[in-house]
């Protein structure tokens, strides 16, 4: 574990709570302060003082100096309780939600390309 690991794991973190909270439009990536501010309050206590400390401690991940004060130790055991909170619950759910939206893509395609052949048909008829 070293400064590196860092910012990798704050921002699963803020992916895991958008995808368990909500919170981020799609396509984009948020960081782990602004999932904080917007669904923090979602967190239980303990848990939101955990995503407190690796926030700060993914802020000050881009100053050498500052990231060697950060204390491991108690980062590594915030990460694996928010993980391990964050992580199982709702895997059924998002996986359900992955299957819909690729279903409604393909669903989508479908009724565009017969709309297609029907524009095609039509023209060809008239």
């Amino acid at each position: 574990m070293g400064i590196d690991d860092i910012r990798p794991k704050a921002d699963e973190i803020a992916s895991l709570m958008a995808a368990r909270f909500g919170g981020v439009r799609r396509g984009q990536q948020a960081d782990l302060d602004s999932m904080l501010r917007r669904r923090g309050g979602a967190l239980p206590r303990r848990l939101r003082r955990a995503a407190r400390l690796l926030a700060e401690a993914d802020r000050v991940a881009g100053q050498p100096k500052l990231a060697r004060q950060v204390d491991f130790p108690q980062f590594e055991r915030a990460y694996r309780a928010l993980t391990g909170y964050l992580g199982p619950l709702g895997r059924r759910i998002r996986w359900q939600d992955g299957a819909a939206r690729v279903a409604a893509s393909v669903a989508l395609g479908l009724l565009a390309l017969v709309i297609a052949a029907g524009v095609v048909a039509w023209r060809r008829l008239a």
